[in-house]
């Protein structure tokens, strides 16, 4: 009876084990379709409506799991749906509880291979609307998914907290 509550309990954790890693692939295929679908509609549509699209709450590159920002090569903001207070200014300074110039890394990835991973930490939304210091708010670990929109000086991106 005992082997049989052990063996139990092991296919448990794996089922658990593996739904996780089904689940985070899914968020990251998912990061990687957005990018690149806003990298094609700017390129196919023009930069205005890009941003206008980008801006949306509740627009084409905003999902349940992640949402596409759109940031220049020298690191600007330019278009964000959550963050809008921030659009037009210098973002390169940004960093993490660590020190990670994150918005760095990301031209890094965008100047030398046009797409890539980028790791770093940041606060969840939760925590974003909490009446304290950035400083003092619980940084969880977060991937983003950098893309270079082929031929412009712009890069999307889109990411998940793990």
């Amino acid at each position: 009876m005992r082997k049989v509550a052990v063996i139990a309990l092991v296919v448990m954790a794996s089922v658990v084990l593996a739904a996780n890693v089904m689940a985070e692939s899914s968020v990251r295929d998912e990061c990687v379709t957005l990018c690149k679908d806003a990298a094609k509609f700017i390129n196919e549509k023009g930069f205005y409506p890009a941003v206008y699209e980008i801006n949306k709450k509740e627009g084409i590159f905003v999902s349940k799991n992640t949402y596409v920002f759109l940031v220049d090569l020298e690191g600007h903001l330019l278009a964000h749906p959550f963050n809008q207070q921030y659009i037009g200014q210098d973002m390169t300074g940004n960093k993490d509880i660590d020190g990670t110039l994150f918005v760095q890394d990301y031209l890094k990835v965008a100047k030398s291979k046009g797409e890539g991973w980028t790791e770093y930490r940041y606060p969840k939304p939760e925590e974003l609307k909490k009446p304290i210091p950035f400083k003092e708010k619980k940084q969880s670990k977060k991937q983003s998914f950098v893309y270079r929109v082929p031929g412009k000086d712009l890069m999307v991106i889109a990411g998940y907290f793990e």
